[in-house]
């Protein structure tokens, strides 16, 4: 399927231009303490350079919206789920979308203190939030609506980190894990059963 093939190299390609804020964040951190450690680094961060901690901050936040399909780069995700059903399942609700999230949460100890780090976090979460869930209420295909109501929720569990309520935000990956896939199997069902994704 030509669709499937496209989704594919999009969410490739824009997944690894977020690798790159990624990459150049933790090689800054290994050229100031030489290691990868992340207890290590969140140990150490008071003696960062605050410019430099800034850059590495900024560079994870672009890296997590990048892979958890956050404002401006979401819209690999509903493109991504012509994969086969349980696919959609795989990658919406347990694997790469929640790896953003995870990262964001995991570091926001250490970047919370960054100047606008956590406002940023929380405008680019709210932000998702709304325009994926505008975006699902004008949706027909029954797969593409679950992938805008993915990056909906993903926006939520982004704005509570930025919002300080970190517990919260991976409450929510989890349970968002557990009905987005069911949803996406029983999507699967209906489709097999109808024929056609067009609601």
């Amino acid at each position: 399927d030509p669709k499937a093939v496209a989704g594919g190299i999009k969410a490739l390609i824009i997944t690894g231009l977020g690798g790159v804020g990624l990459l150049a964040g933790s090689l800054a951190i290994y050229a100031q303490i030489g290691t990868f450690d992340i207890p290590t680094f969140m140990a150490k961060s008071g003696s960062f350079p605050p410019q430099l901690l800034a850059w590495i901050g900024f560079g994870f936040l672009a890296a997590a919206a990048a892979k958890s399909a956050q404002f401006p780069f979401q819209t690999w995700l509903p493109d991504a789920m012509e994969a086969p059903t349980p696919i959609s399942a795989l990658i919406h609700a347990a694997t790469m979308v929640n790896a953003g999230v995870y990262l964001l949460a995991r570091f926001s100890p250490t970047f919370s203190a960054v100047p606008g780090w956590s406002l940023s976090v929380l405008a680019v979460g709210a932000v998702s939030a709304f325009i994926a869930a505008t975006m699902a209420t004008v949706a027909y295909d029954l797969k593409r609506v679950l992938a805008w109501s993915t990056v909906s929720q993903l926006g939520f569990m982004v704005f509570a980190i930025g919002a300080g309520a970190v517990f919260q935000s991976q409450f929510h990956l989890l349970s968002h894990s557990v009905f987005k896939a069911l949803l996406f199997l029983g999507a699967g069902a209906v489709i097999h059963s109808v024929g056609t994704r067009d609601m």
